[in-house]
């Protein structure tokens, strides 16, 4: 018998199983996020940390997911360090970056949503292409032109445009991963 545990006040529960697939997947944001370089012309970092988060949006259910994500980035801004690069503070996310980091949670919540019943990758490659990419970089460019006081042209070139082939690429694996994690996890 499978033990689940109540969350305050609503009568959805969480079984041990979930909360271990959640620790999963905030265990491997945080070790991938540590996959990390900066580029010289922008505060922005390119982090395995991509392909933890679709991996999670497409392994767990909508509202888990945006639980474990929100999890990782609150551990994240409470100080410990596994945030992009193996950073951690809430000056990380009140800092040039720190709409990626708030968008997290919202973006996975939305690749989750529209992934479909079943693993598909074509479907997690689209969802992840057309809807997690572009709504990620809309945090970024949103954080670097208010902290940076930046015009949206600025923006685009320190937020997206450099992270483009690198974030598809990424996203293609990641949904490879999930569908074979997903695979692997209803055959047990």
């Amino acid at each position: 018998m499978e033990k689940s545990f109540t969350m305050t006040n609503t009568n959805q529960k969480i079984s041990a199983r979930d909360l271990t697939k959640m620790a999963l997947c905030i265990a491997f944001c945080a070790v991938s996020a540590l996959l990390s370089f900066p580029l010289p012309f922008t505060p922005g970092m390119v982090t395995g940390l991509t392909i933890a988060l679709t991996v999670t949006a497409f392994v767990l259910p909508a509202r888990l997911t945006f639980i474990a994500v929100a999890g990782y980035v609150f551990m994240g801004a409470v100080g410990l360090p596994i945030l992009p690069g193996g950073m951690g503070g809430l000056g990380r996310i009140l800092g040039p970056t720190g709409g990626f980091y708030i968008g997290w949670p919202f973006v996975c919540l939305i690749e989750s949503l529209l992934k479909g019943k079943e693993p598909n990758f074509r479907r997690y490659a689209l969802v992840s292409i057309v809807a997690g990419i572009p709504l990620t970089y809309v945090g970024g460019i949103i954080s670097m032109m208010l902290v940076m006081h930046l015009g949206l042209w600025e923006g685009l070139t320190m937020a997206a445009f450099p992270f483009i082939p690198g974030d598809i690429m990424k996203a293609l694996l990641g949904s490879f991963i999930a569908v074979r994690v997903n695979k692997m996890l209803a055959s047990h």
